[in-house]
């Protein structure tokens, strides 16, 4: 069965809601949740999820909180908790302190898709072993088959192949990219492939999972948090859409 991972930003659509949005996700039959972590200054990401970091920020969303929050509903939720967010905030909380708090915490890995591979060989790669921490590392269409397998080597948990080189939720982009998609199944990979940027329904879900092992859908359901007053049944009735 392919896998369904669900990413959404702390903080929204009010502060608290970050634990109730986890067990909705696990309840909902996802695999697997990615957790941003809000930041003043989320270049990657679409007009969506920018909106959705200024909104947990004006709420209050701290890396602090973020951390209690996770800690008290740690013994429910069973599916795998991923961080994703931007390195400027975890230097400065404190890069092995940040590790243990996700470690105390429930977190099992880490995307921060602006560490340099370099720099977390070189420093941060066994800190995060030392706290049982996964770590991923995300390839676009531009990325050779030789840097493919030496970010492969470096992941664990699994390996994000973004479906285009744009921003996250980018209109414009299809992730029916046949050839990018074929390449990447051919390559003899040490993690499992998820496919992210612009999955927005089933069908694109079922695109993607024929040549992947799962897909990541974060702006389609960053959207709902933002703009529907009953974002608890939505999220469940668009979770459901996409894997029943």
């Amino acid at each position: 069965m392919k896998k369904l991972n669900i990413y959404f930003t702390a903080g929204i659509p009010k502060l608290e809601d970050t634990t109730e949005i986890m067990k909705i996700i696990q309840d909902s039959g996802a695999k697997m949740m990615e957790i941003g972590m809000p930041y003043s200054d989320p270049v990657a990401d679409g007009p969506v999820i920018q909106k959705a970091h200024e909104l947990a920020l004006k709420n209050g969303m701290s890396i602090e909180k973020l951390f209690e929050q996770l800690k008290s509903v740690k013994d429910e939720i069973k599916i795998p908790v991923i961080l994703m967010g931007y390195i400027n905030p975890v230097l400065s909380f404190g890069f092995e302190e940040f590790c243990k708090k996700c470690s105390d915490s429930g977190v099992s890995g880490l995307i921060i898709p602006d560490l340099p591979p370099v720099e977390f060989e070189k420093n941060y790669q066994k800190i995060l072993e030392k706290y049982n921490l996964k770590f991923t590392f995300l390839v676009t269409p531009e990325t050779s088959e030789e840097r493919i397998k030496y970010l492969d080597s470096l992941s664990s948990g699994f390996l994000y192949a973004v479906s285009s080189s744009s921003t996250t939720g980018n209109e414009n982009k299809t992730v029916n990219n046949e050839d990018y998609l074929q390449k990447l199944s051919e390559i003899d990979l040490k993690n499992p492939l998820f496919i992210g940027f612009g999955i927005k329904n089933r069908n694109d879900f079922e695109i993607v999972t024929k040549k992947a092992d799962g897909a990541i859908i974060g702006t389609a359901f960053v959207n709902i948090l933002l703009e529907q007053k009953d974002w608890k049944s939505k999220s469940v009735d668009f979770i459901h859409s996409i894997i029943n």
